[in-house]
């Protein structure tokens, strides 16, 4: 371990040499039965520097993803549609019930028994919707069922650089139960998925990738009896827990099935409570801080039970930045989303309109990872050395990374801009070089004249002319053509 520690310690140097930062495309793309999975090469130059793996999952309607497990904490953010979401923390109490029909309401009937319904505890079920930001903590298993008419999208980065991973850079699931078909839709276990995994071994480091495609859940590396004793259950149902599932770790759920996780409250009642934790979070946030620093953690395994794991980020009323002519922006720390303390990420959701701008800035203390929900824009970074390593248009879909301390500037096309912006620190930091809070407005006049070998009115203008506003900025370019068709309209008069 001490060893693995080191060798993470050190991927964060040494491998942000970047002289060229690109849109990079998912390079894996599994079909299951209910729907499918796109990854991105953890082996690209800017996944390495910025130490994350990217996951795009598309869930059809009716479809779970089977419950997994990730060695490193992960936020995803609800691209498209709503569903449910089920986290089940060690230690925390079963303190939900639903219920289920055992047998066929038919078969009671034709066999005179009477109607029998048993309760099944379970931890909580949380309802998402677009525009959900979800935080799941490492070594979490988690759950998601799409209960929608339409597929739910769900774009998610893991933090593998986080110090709640001792493993590796490598991007690793752990099933609970199904399994990763390979690319032509078929698992790859038995004397054939053996000899594949046999081949892509002596292949090297370039064949991880299938023979991570190829995995089962964990229960198939342990013996029957062990495990059959260990829940004092008959052999053949271990088997089963054991089998080669041919339908992948996205599937279809029977009809019958769907009342076992359906979650019994309305969306009303579901937002009701997630006020009602909102408010008791921020209850404890605020006695937390009277109390001093001597109990400024509580400790995880003491407060995750209570904590809220989802965030909406499309709430007018929560956005952080909102400029009329420009946009708005939400961001989603470890204030307004407290379990991203223990997680160490955060996100930001920016709604850009046509032609606004977003400043040039660079983030302090995090690697941000890019997803674009709509529109387009064009993206310049600068490294340190005062080269362009990344100038293109981006549009829906695509994925680029931005490492720490690379300078970006973006504006938005004329179809508007949206993203969301995946950070590897729960508090993150920007210094901006323009605007009302830029660098460039703190520094004096005069040292900015010397610098830039500019007159001292030039160096006021520099500091000034954007007046009160800060991070997105309206165009110049709509502020021109306004003046334009104004003067043209008094011209006809």
């Amino acid at each position: 371990i001490d060893v693995g520690l080191r060798r993470q310690q050190q991927r964060h140097f040494g491998e942000c040499n970047l002289d060229r930062l690109n849109v990079v495309e998912p390079t894996n793309r599994i079909t299951s039965e209910g729907g499918t999975v796109e990854k991105w090469d953890t082996n690209q130059q800017q996944f390495q520097c910025a130490g994350v793996a990217a996951i795009r999952r598309t869930i059809e309607p009716n479809s779970e993803v089977q419950p997994n497990y990730q060695p490193a904490p992960m936020l995803i953010y609800i691209e498209k549609g709503r569903g449910l979401l089920g986290v089940v923390i060690p230690g925390c109490a079963e303190t939900y019930e639903s219920q289920s029909h055992q047998q066929n309401k038919g078969q009671r009937a034709s066999q005179g028994q009477s109607q029998r319904e048993e309760q099944d505890q379970h931890q909580r079920v949380h309802r998402i919707r677009e525009g959900d930001i979800l935080a799941i903590p490492a070594g979490v298993v988690h759950w998601i069922y799409n209960d929608g008419d339409q597929q739910l999208v769900a774009f998610a980065v893991v933090n593998q650089n986080n110090k709640a991973n001792q493993l590796d850079e490598e991007y690793r699931p752990f099933l609970l139960a199904g399994g990763q078909p390979d690319e032509h839709g078929q698992q790859g276990q038995g004397q054939k998925g053996q000899k594949q995994q046999q081949q892509a071994h002596s292949h090297g480091k370039g064949q991880k990738q299938q023979q991570q495609a190829e995995s089962q859940n964990i229960f198939s590396g342990f013996d029957v009896e062990l495990l059959a004793e260990a829940y004092n259950i008959p052999v053949d149902i271990v088997r089963r827990q054991q089998q080669q599932d041919k339908r992948g770790n996205l599937v279809k759920l029977e009809q019958q099935q769907i009342k076992i996780i359906r979650a019994e409250q309305r969306a009303q009642e579901w937002e009701r409570q997630e006020r009602q934790e909102r408010e008791s979070e921020q209850e404890r946030e605020r006695q937390r801080r009277q109390g001093g620093r001597g109990r400024d953690v509580n400790g995880f395994e003491e407060t995750i039970c209570s904590l809220r794991l989802r965030e909406n980020m499309t709430t007018r009323s929560q956005s952080d930045i909102v400029s009329r002519q420009a946009g708005r922006i939400n961001i989603v720390n470890q204030q307004k989303l407290p379990v991203l303390r223990y997680l160490n990420m955060s996100a930001e959701r920016g709604h850009l309109f046509p032609d606004a701008l977003y400043v040039p800035h660079w983030a302090q203390n995090n690697h941000r990872v890019i997803y674009v929900i709509r529109g387009n824009a064009q993206v310049q970074i600068s490294d340190d050395n005062g080269n362009n390593v990344f100038d293109r248009e981006i549009r829906q879909g695509n994925v680029f990374t931005i490492p720490q301390f690379f300078a970006a500037i973006s504006r938005a096309g004329s179809e508007g801009f949206e993203y969301v912006s995946i950070k590897t620190a729960g508090n993150p930091n920007k210094s901006t070089l323009a605007g009302r809070t830029s660098v460039i407005r703190a520094i004096p006049a005069d040292v900015l004249a010397n610098s830039f070998q500019i007159s001292p009115e030039e160096a006021q203008r520099l500091k000034h002319n954007r007046g009160k506003q800060t991070l997105v900025l309206s165009s110049s370019r709509i502020s021109e053509r306004k003046r334009r068709s104004e003067s043209e309209g008094r011209a006809e008069a």
